[in-house]
């Protein structure tokens, strides 16, 4: 028949099928039974749909179909869970032929009166599981507890009990026939048939009972004795099918997975198998043990399409089934959801839907398998017999992809076909939001009718042409075109017509018309009543066909039925595509365990004999045995000669090379890239902090210290350490000591293997132990292996299975607080998907690589996957990317040849031909050149003569990439034996790459390249691919994926031949073009684009992003003829057959064809391969500070390997001769599969998308077909936005757990996880070991401050103190103080710039002691790095639990708990009312009194003189702060060791809601408006009086209450907002000279600094206290005077009742505080300041008087020249620039730089200072100014015999009169400076003083600040006296 049943008819089988038919038609009432044969022959799984109800089930079910293929054919949906256990089984009995009505049961009605309840026997008794989980149910021996399930309960389980012999075994087998049962209800024993059974517990069927049907599970009692549904009942007919939906994709229209029939004991064609195990087959007869699973690898390349289970057989082959379908026992034992121990199980690997999905669905534990399929009749013309031999006779299987319908089922010999569900999802419009919809610009309305999509997948079939495959996305944009067409014409014809959709009617000659144009690509096939019509003719014909006639490469089958509406699908026949399409369909790890499987069965002995032979025939190892004996011991001389030159092996060994130093120092920088980058990271871990959330306090933390997961490549291990060796990285961070670093570097970096479990329980127990340091742990290349531990329980037996997930996502990692995550990767995109756990501000991506823009600045360059599809444009002979197109044709000769074998392995085979006979052709056989394809020869002539051509003997590396171990094993003996047979192996080494071992080299390979090394220890051998720098070598790459290990600069040619269309994911190409990205000298980038000279436009898209859309398409429109160039075919093979892509040429003759020459010369390539210094910037200081960072050492001329990364320099060129031009290094070249170069290097007219527009990674899928394409041109953020929107994460992806946040819907995003995404080889290790290196300085400087350290001005140590102070009082004594002089000169060393006060002793100073510094350039002022000890002050950054109640509030409502409260007083001096406004927290209230009704502000609280109270500062604490609201150092607490204490914030009007906003618990004194642009006197003016006004109402308010008025206390702090330390110092008295003694200083808080100082004695006479400035030249001299009687700044106690009437000038910007001092003394007041104390200043760069820039008032120009202090002022009228800027500060910065215009007799000349009248200004630091006051009693500076050499009169008062001024002499020519506030009271001074008596004055002497009359200019006069 064809079909047998594993080879015979059972005759059990037999009987059952005629005991059914019988039993049938003895109940069945009314419809006549099956006959027999066909209930044999014909049961199919189900029913066809009607299309009807096809259509909507299907938008249904694929919101969130999984396609899952199970092991024998039906689709699992154990993910769906939504879909309801029982449709299935309901949707069974709905039909029983495919159109006729439903069969309804006949059953007996019930008995009268007994209960009909669903869940209830007739005895009334209830059988829900739910309600008898609990009892203790008794059963006859031989009896088990089952469930039954019932159509019209769907979520209840009904108890039964049944005897166990008519159940089946463990393996679904040895069932007796009939039942036996008891109902544990009611007790009744003793049904006998089901039927009757079924009625009794009222399952109420329409269908005929049966109990394979309806007894679903077993029952088993929990250890807590609660009754629960268990394993599946495994009847034949559980198919592995789980909880479907009704829908027709069930059927095996889109079931896919394949088994093949027995053929000689072998299977036909692919190995299509799969694992099996007891756990999923039930197959005992191997004693448990896995019956394939060790020799044959899963492989769903062709899908079973019959229903039929499939058994292991005993021997290697599997066998299958094809045989007709049986009846009972059908299907396999699922067992327990959970595999047994020690079994390999494969998981359904989800994968994107244009593959298959998985081997073998094993259920996944949460859903156990639910449906049971019943058989139902079907018409014949819905099956297809795949006929026999097919693949044998036609060379081809083809490969069906599900269209739109049904598809039929398929019996016989389905091994030779494939159903691939590439297009399927396409046909599913899904439901869109609005949103989206519009972002799409389609309406709701607007979908595609079947007709549409059936002629739009023929176009595009016809578009496709010969040589591509389709892909889903590029269809998937076609069908989005199309439909936003129909919306725009839907638009346009809602005025007008209809628009008509293509009928039915003419779907058949349209589809014809379009694929006529195909030249017989697209054949179209029409039938009338099923798809199964169409596929069958098209079988038929292929099975018919002579090998080799020509065959369409696709059949469209429609199917246009009247009942069922029109149905599609397409048979992919052509030889090329099918493989494609099937071969794509596999995951990685799936094609790899086929080619084993080949290799171990020995499938490819027949192609392996093939290549026995060479290309001329002769037998190849015969003649390499020939070549040998030829030579005899002799071997090719290991270089400096040509390959004919023999030397003997032990000559070979000894020959030395000459040292090349290059390599020898192995300096290491950081380059500006990294720094950047390393930055950025470092921002975003400080806006973490920042953010508010809590999860990360820096403050916290004063260490660092982290841990590297990388995957598992041993060399990748071996490069990381020494990354971290060479940068110190350890030592910086203080974690290892500088000698043992080197061994315990270890420790920090851990592979993911299955070690890393005990190394990582190691490291948290770290981060647990030391709360205080901030780990971080790297997953670098963490888009390796991303997949759920939960997945992993049932991997396919990979060993990395789950082991990121396990580690990264761990509770405990995601809970540590001190532990930061950073996941680095080039491929970021499996991370960034709906399900992502990294925030989107948390993504830092490396920054574009504009390689045109900043050519200027980078001497090396980046040279990634985008400058490689650019360089197709560069139009030289030897493109950097190529095709070869000789090797493609000969692979697909061969592939035709060998249609069973994986593609994948014919290549490696052909590879290895071509490179052994290159060889030979190269050395003895010339006559095989021309067999060799020109680039194997060009490669391999390369390869040999380069060490041949001078004494250094160094050479090209040559990558040959071959993912599958088995076949790089192969390759790798193979090469080695043809390279020992030649006498070649002193010459070049061939390596294995293999991740799971470490690299091995030759003896005298690793002697070659320590002398090259020149200083490695005696036990060094090489670890990494760059330790291989300089050596030829031939490296086999294997494993999976690349991981990121980097290669040397010698690597010349990467060979990607084998990467083919099993690669058609973005992440794979790139991670495989990754290995030859590198950096090069810029001449390589800029000479070819100077030389194309292209146009503006194009500039700008040669800079284009790295990642955009176009990245892989280039727009330059080669003629066609030049594909054939980039084979290395056309143009570039000379006489010889050498190619010139061989820079490095035969040294002897200037290449032929123009090799493209550097247009700059580099320094020649042979000496120390310096192409110029790779300054990208500077390198950062030596500071060894990581990654071999891919760019060059700058510092020296040599750059060294572990400074560059793979490729960064130049390939050792050949010795430069005399005369030749150096050439540019180029970056490797890539020779690249037809497939992949198809995708990477098409040019933008080509068909294929780009590269960048597939599916991200083989991980994730797109989360809809509707989506817009990938945007163009964009950066890696605009990226992630659109893979975040538009993909998810498989079942089987780490992140598919990541479970969102029920509230918001949102994913929640781990808070301290960071993500560093680069493109490949482009320094993200170097960066992020810099990264680290900041963040622990960053932590210590957030430990640290600057303070300013400058030793005091103006000392003169000479003069002793008059008055005697005894060393180490306390306080002052009132009494000697008094006596003591005021020293008026100013020491502090921020005045160092300002003009001296007169003093007599300053009469005797020599003038040149002063230096002019420069006007312009303000001083750096030099500072000190402090640690911050418990008692700072702190700014808005500062975070900690002590002091977050003085900061926060605690929620955002508390903010309207501060309350406004104006304060009004009347100021003599403004002569006006003054309002201010407090702003006072809640929680400040008690420091204030309200008046009684109302909320009236009415006083500050003062407390007494007399008051005692150690926990208190008395002193209210006045901060002015402007522009500081996040920096100035307001928060006191620690300062203030947390006491209570009042301290009021002085802020201007407008930056009250900053301030506001960052000290929300602070109370603020708001100033008036009119001071928004005043200066710090207007703020200290206001405090005084204020606080004058206040202690007047204190003093009013403690008098009722019976208090003296002196007794409240009169002082307050005023203090600067950047003081941020306080010292006590004490001098040590040693025993030696008294000059020795030293000062010890200790810091204390400033509570009990101003507690100090509020004990002073008799404190209210004196009228301010101050404390020194620290320095760190404090000297015991200084301290030698504990009080000093001089001038305080920045922080004083002020006695504002004694200072009642000397006020700070309102005006002032600068030196507000000397000008107040100087009064103050002059009144005759007492200063006094502590030496014993010292305040540290903090270096604040922000804010304060800094933030005044003097613009024009009204713009002209955005760039004007600076505007010079000498323009502030102007004469009055005149035509000057106006400027925006207060009157007082042009007048102070102008008096500040021109004092030789106006006092040019004082210059230098302390003798003759200039005399100032009640005011100290800053005049220029040449300048001297003798401070008088006018005032009657003051006391003043002794001034007899001065003579002045000008006269400062500023705003002067009524004291000022002209009989003062007549008591000063001045010198002849002495200026006079005026200032008034306007013109009239300028003249009416000079009137008043009675100044022309004496001074002469001219009209052109007047002048005017330079403001508009509404800013109220400042006038003054100048004059000379006479």
């Amino acid at each position: 028949m064809g079909n047998s049943y594993a080879g015979q008819l059972k005759s059990a089988r037999f009987e059952e099928a005629l005991h059914n038919s019988i039993e049938a038609s003895l109940r069945c009432s009314s419809v006549v039974p099956r006959p027999i044969f066909s209930q044999l022959y014909l049961d199919p799984d189900q029913h066809p749909f009607s299309s009807a109800e096809v259509k909507p089930k299907v938008e249904d079910l694929d919101k969130d179909l999984v396609h899952r293929y199970t092991q024998n054919g039906s689709l699992d949906f154990s993910n769906n869970l939504t879909v309801n256990e029982m449709e299935d089984d309901e949707d069974d009995e709905d039909m029983s032929d495919s159109n006729s009505p439903p069969i309804p049961y006949s059953q007996k009605p019930a008995p009268e009166g007994s209960c009909t309840t669903d869940g209830f026997c007739q005895a009334g008794k209830d059988l829900r599981l739910v309600s008898l989980c609990m009892e203790q149910i008794d059963i006859p021996a031989g009896f088990l507890l089952v469930g039954a399930k019932s159509p019209n309960l769907p979520e209840h389980i009904l108890v039964c009990a049944v005897d166990k012999r008519f159940l089946p075994d463990d393996h679904g087998k040895n069932a007796l026939l009939g039942f036996s049962g008891n109902c544990i209800g009611c007790g009744e024993r003793g049904f006998r048939y089901f039927t009757e059974f079924s009625n009794h517990i009222n399952l109420k069927l329409t269908t005929q009972p049966k109990k394979q049907k309806h007894l679903k599970y077993y029952l088993v009692r929990s250890s807590q004795g609660v009754l629960s549904k268990g394993p599946l009942i495994c009847w034949k007919e559980c198919r592995s099918r789980q909880s479907s939906t009704t829908c027709h994709s069930i059927k095996p229209n889109s079931s896919v997975s394949s088994t093949a029939t027995p053929e000689n004991g072998t299977t036909n064609g692919y190995k299509s198998g799969f694992i099996q195990t007891d756990a999923a087959n039930g197959n005992s007869s191997h004693g448990g043990k896995s019956s394939a699973s060790s020799s044959m690898p899963a492989r769903p390349g062709n899908y079973s399409l019959s229903p039929r289970p499939s058994f292991a057989s005993g021997d290697q082959a599997t066998m299958f089934i094809s045989g007709p379908p049986k009846k009972r026992h059908r299907g396999w034992y699922p067992g327990s959801p959970i595999p047994q121990p020690g079994l390999v199980v494969p998981i359904p690997t989800v994968r994107p839907l244009s593959r298959t999905e998985s081997l073998l669905s094993t259920p996944v534990p949460q859903t156990p398998l639910t449906g049971i399929l019943q058989p139902r009749p079907i018409p014949a013309g819905e099956t297809v017999i795949v006929p026999e031999n097919l693949l044998s006779n036609s060379g081809v299987r083809p490969v069906i992809l599900i269209g739109y319908g049904t598809l039929p089922y398929f019996y016989g010999n389905v091994g030779d076909i494939v159903v691939s569900p590439l297009l399927v999802n396409c046909y599913k419009i899904p439901q869109l939001e609005n949103k989206d919809l519009e972002q799409l610009g389609l309406t709701g309305s607007q979908l595609l009718s079947v007709e549409n999509m059936i002629l739009l997948t023929i176009q595009y079939l016809v578009r496709l042409g010969p040589d591509q495959i389709p892909l889903r996305e590029e269809f998937e944009q076609i069908m989005l075109k199309a439909m936003q067409e129909f919306t725009l014409r839907e638009k346009a014809l809602q005025m007008g017509a209809q628009c008509t959709p293509v009928s039915p009617g003419q779907l058949p000659w349209l589809a014809r018309l379009i694929a006529s144009v195909s030249q017989d690509l697209v054949h179209v096939i029409v039938t009338q009543n099923s798809l199964a019509e169409g596929i069958s003719e098209t079988l038929r014909t292929l099975s018919e066909m002579r090998r080799y006639q020509k065959l369409p490469d696709y059949v469209v089958t429609i199917c246009a039925s009247k009942i069922r509406g029109n149905e599609f699908c397409v048979v992919v026949l052509g030889q090329h595509q099918s493989r494609a399409l099937a071969e794509s369909m596999l995951t990685t790890s799936e094609f790899l365990k086929e080619i084993s499987y080949e290799l171990i069965t020995g499938k490819v002995s027949f192609l392996a004999s093939h290549f026995k032979t060479t290309s001329l025939g002769d037998d190849l190892d015969k003649l390499l045995d020939k070549m040998q004996q030829r030579r005899g011991d002799s071997v090719v001389t290991p270089f400096n000669g040509d390959l004919n030159e023999y030397v003997s092996p032990q000559e070979a060994a000894a020959m030395i090379p000459t040292q090349n130093l290059d390599l020898g120092n192995e300096t290491f920088q950081i380059y500006q890239p990294q720094l950047t980058v390393a930055r950025k990271l470092l921002s975003q871990v400080c806006a973490i902090a920042d953010s508010g959330s809590q999860s990360l306090d820096l403050g916290h933390f004063s260490k660092v210290d982290f841990i590297i997961i990388v995957p598992r490549s041993e060399v990748l291990v071996q490069q990381t350490l020494q990354r971290i060796r060479q940068s110190g990285v350890l030592v910086d961070l203080g974690l290892e000591e500088n000698g043992t670093a080197y061994q315990r570097a270890e420790k920090y970096v851990v592979r993911l293997d299955n070690e890393i479990q005990t190394k990582f329980e190691v490291f948290m127990r770290r981060v647990k132990q030391n709360p205080c340091t901030l780990f971080v742990l790297v997953h670098d290349n963490s888009h390796v292996e991303l997949t759920s531990v939960m997945s992993g329980s049932l991997s396919h037996g990979e060993p990395g299975h789950g082991l990121a997930d396990r580690v990264i996502n761990g509770r405990e990692v995601l809970e540590a607080f001190n532990l930061l995550v950073l996941q680095v990767t080039s491929c970021p995109y499996t991370l960034q998907t709906q399900q992502s756990r990294i925030s989107t501000s948390n993504e830092v991506h490396w920054m574009q690589l504009d390689s045109t823009e900043d050519m200027s600045c980078e001497e090396k360059l980046y040279f990634g996957l985008n400058e490689y599809s650019k360089s197709l444009q560069w139009g030289i002979t030897s493109p950097l990317l190529r095709c070869d197109e000789t090797f493609e044709k000969m692979v697909n000769t061969l592939l035709e040849r060998y249609p069973r074998l994986h593609s994948m392995v014919v290549r490696c085979y052909l590879l290895i031909q071509q490179y052994s006979e290159a060889l030979m052709a190269l050395t003895t056989v010339a006559s095989l050149r021309d067999h060799s394809t020109p680039e194997t020869l060009n490669i391999m002539d390369d390869l040999l003569s380069c060490p041949g051509k001078n004494r250094s003997g160094r050479g090209h590396m040559l990558i040959l990439r071959v993912p599958s171990v088995q076949l790089a094993m192969l390759a790798k003996e193979r090469l080695q034996e043809v390279r020992d047979k030649l006498g070649l192996q002193y010459r070049f080494e061939v390596v294995l790459g293999n991740p799971a071992s470490e690299l091995s080299v030759a003896a005298h390979f690793v002697a070659r390249l320590k002398t090259w090394r020149g200083n490695e220890a005696e036990e060094w051998v090489p670890r990494t691919y760059q330790d291989l720098e300089g050596l030829p070598c031939i490296v086999i790459l294997t494993g999976k994926d690349p991981l990121g290990e980097t290669f040397p600069r010698s690597l010349k040619y990467c060979d990607l031949r084998l990467i083919d269309s099993s690669y058609l994911t973005r992440t794979a190409l790139e991670q495989e073009m990754g290995l030859a990205c590198c950096y090069v000298s810029k001449e390589v980038i800029r000479g070819p684009t100077a030389a194309l000279d292209l146009s503006g436009k194009e500039q700008e898209r040669a800079a284009a992003s790295e990642n955009d859309t176009e990245e892989l398409l280039i727009d330059l429109e080669r003629p066609q003829s030049n594909s054939s160039a980039v084979t290395g075919t056309s143009g570039s093979i000379m006489e010889n057959g050498v190619s010139s892509s061989s820079t490095a040429d035969k040294s002897q003759k200037p290449p032929p064809t123009p090799s493209f020459r550097s247009p700059v010369p580099s320094a020649g390539l042979d000496e120390g391969l310096s192409a110029g210094p790779a300054g990208l910037g500077e390198p950062l200081k030596q500071e060894c500070d990581s990654l071999g960072p891919p760019l060059a050492s700058s510092t020296t001329a040599k750059p060294s390997p572990s400074s560059s990364g793979p490729g960064a320099l130049p390939w050792p060129g050949p010795p430069g001769r005399a005369g030749r031009p150096p050439q540019a290094a180029l970056p490797p070249v890539v020779i690249l599969s037809k497939a992949a170069y198809s995708l990477l290097g098409a040019r933008r007219g080509g068909k294929l998308p780009a590269a960048a527009a597939l599916l991200p990674h083989p991980d994730v899928a797109w989360a809809s077909p509707l989506r817009p394409p990938p945007p163009a041109h964009a950066g890696p953020e605009e990226q992630s936005l659109y893979y975040r929107r538009w993909t998810a994460a498989r079942p089987h992806h780490a992140d598919h757990g990541n479970p969102p946040d029920p509230a918001s819907g949102a994913r929640a995003c781990h808070p301290r996880r960071l993500l560093l995404s680069g493109p490949p080889q482009v320094g993200k290790t170097g960066s992020y070991l810099q990264f680290l290196r900041l963040l622990f300085r960053m932590l210590i400087r957030l430990l640290e401050v600057d303070v300013y350290d400058e030793a005091e001005i103006n000392t003169d140590h000479s003069e002793s103190s008059e008055v005697s102070q005894s060393e180490g009082e306390s306080w002052p004594d009132i009494e000697s103080f008094s006596k003591m002089p005021f020293d008026v000169s100013v020491h502090d060393p921020k005045y160092s710039s300002m003009s001296l006060v007169y003093t007599e002793k300053l009469a005797g100073v020599k003038q040149e002691v002063i230096k002019e510094p420069k006007a312009e350039e303000p001083r750096k002022r030099e500072t000190m790095s402090m640690m911050l000890t418990k008692y700072a002050a702190y700014n808005t950054f500062h975070h900690c639990e002590q002091c977050h109640q003085y900061m926060d509030f605690t929620s955002a409502s508390q903010m309207s708990d501060s309350t406004f409260h104006a304060f009004t007083f009347s100021s003599s001096m403004l002569g006006e009312e003054v309002q201010l406004y407090f702003i006072i927290p809640k929680s400040k209230e008690s420091h204030f009194v309200f008046s009684k009704q109302g909320k009236h502000l009415e006083s500050m609280r003062l407390p007494l003189v007399s008051d005692k109270n150690l926990n208190v500062v008395k002193s209210p604490i006045f901060t002015p702060s402007s522009g500081r609201h996040e920096h100035g150092l307001l928060n006191l607490f620690h300062a203030m060791e947390g006491i209570s204490h009042l301290h009021l914030l002085v802020v201007k009007e407008y930056e009250m809601p900053l301030y506001r906003k960052y000290w929300p618990n602070h109370i603020m004194l708001v100033l008036p408006g009119m001071f928004n642009n005043a200066g710090v006197g207007a703020a200290r003016f206001l405090i005084k009086e204020l606080s004058y006004h206040n202690l007047e109402l204190e003093r009013n308010r403690l008098e009722e209450l019976g208090v003296k008025r002196q007794c409240v206390w009169p002082f307050i702090v005023v203090m600067d907002d950047s003081c941020v330390l306080w010292n006590i110092h004490s001098v040590q008295e040693q025993t030696s000279q008294p000059m020795e003694t030293g000062v010890s200083s200790k810091n204390v808080s400033l509570k009990s600094v101003l507690q100090h100082m509020e004990a002073t004695p008799k404190i209210v006479h004196y009228a301010i206290l101050g404390i020194q400035k620290w320095s760190s030249r404090l000297t015991s001299r200084s301290l030698k005077v504990p009080f000093s009687r001089c001038h305080v700044h920045d922080f004083i106690l002020l006695n504002i009742d004694l200072t009642q009437n000397v006020q700070y000038d309102f005006n002032r910007y600068f030196c507000e505080d000397v000008d107040f001092n100087l009064r103050t003394n002059s009144s005759g007041l007492l200063i006094c300041r502590f030496n014993n104390f010292s305040l540290m200043k903090k270096h604040v760069q922000v804010g304060g008087q800094r933030d005044f820039i003097i613009k024009p008032k009204i713009m002209v120009s955005e760039s004007m020249a600076p505007i010079l202090p000498l323009q502030y002022v102007c004469a009055p009228d005149s035509e000057h620039t106006l400027l925006a800027a207060p009157a007082q500060f042009l007048l102070e910065k102008f008096l500040q730089h021109a004092s030789y215009k106006l006092f040019p007799k004082a210059i230098r000349n302390f003798r003759s200072p200039v005399l100032a009248i009640d005011c100290y200004l800053n005049i220029g630091p040449e300048v001297a100014v003798c401070y008088i006051s006018s005032r009657p009693h003051s006391s003043n500076v002794n001034c007899e015999g001065v003579c002045f050499g000008g006269l400062l009169l500023y705003l002067c008062d009524s004291f000022v009169g002209a009989d003062l001024l007549k008591k000063f002499k001045f010198l002849k020519g002495a200026t006079l400076c005026v200032i008034c506030q306007d013109r009239s009271s300028l003249r009416q001074t000079i009137v008043r003083l009675e100044l022309e008596d004496e001074w002469q004055f001219r009209l052109r002497d007047e002048f005017q600040t330079a403001n508009s009359s509404d800013d109220k200019p400042l006038y003054f006069l100048t004059g000379r006296h006479v």
